[in-house]
């Protein structure tokens, strides 16, 4: 002989309680909210780590195209360890022919103004190292991303 069992009010016949308790419905929702909390902070973090990349692939690029400046303008020398000049004295001014001290200002002028509109704080430099022929030139790039005390560099050698 089966029994069924009658269901009134949350109470079964039996005198058992059907269903969820106010404290285990409670529980569940810190255990969902703990978890869902633990995603957030997880989503966040992955966008830093994104904006991160993607300022480093920016210093990388804008050291790359100062490298094939350098290239490009082999007879200037020491000239873009002088640093970038107020003005375009060369591309700027419609001249056809430039002296290589006039396009390396011309160059770092340009590459300085890309650093700042690219990267937060974004600065460089170049050094020179050797007096004849190869010379080594040093490119650095730094910028601050927002929160951080320290700011990020990328420094790159080329020799020409």
């Amino acid at each position: 002989m089966k029994s069924s069992m009658q269901v009134v009010a949350g109470r079964t016949a039996r005198g058992g309680v059907a269903g969820f308790t106010l404290v285990e419905v409670l529980v569940a929702l810190v255990v969902l909210s703990v978890g869902m909390l633990g995603i957030a902070g997880l989503y966040v973090m992955t966008l830093q780590s994104g904006g991160t990349a993607i300022y480093r692939t920016q210093a990388v690029n804008l050291a790359s195209d100062m490298a094939d400046r350098i290239r490009a303008n082999r007879n200037a020398g020491a000239a873009y360890a002088a640093g970038a000049s107020g003005a375009l004295t060369c591309v700027g001014a419609g001249a056809v022919d430039c002296a290589p001290a006039d396009m390396a200002a011309d160059d770092l002028l340009q590459w300085d103004t890309e650093l700042a509109a690219t990267l937060p704080s974004g600065k460089g430099a170049v050094t020179v190292a050797g007096a004849a022929a190869p010379l080594t030139y040093t490119i650095t790039v730094s910028w601050s991303e927002p929160g951080q005390s320290t700011p990020n560099t990328y420094t790159m050698s080329v020799e020409t």
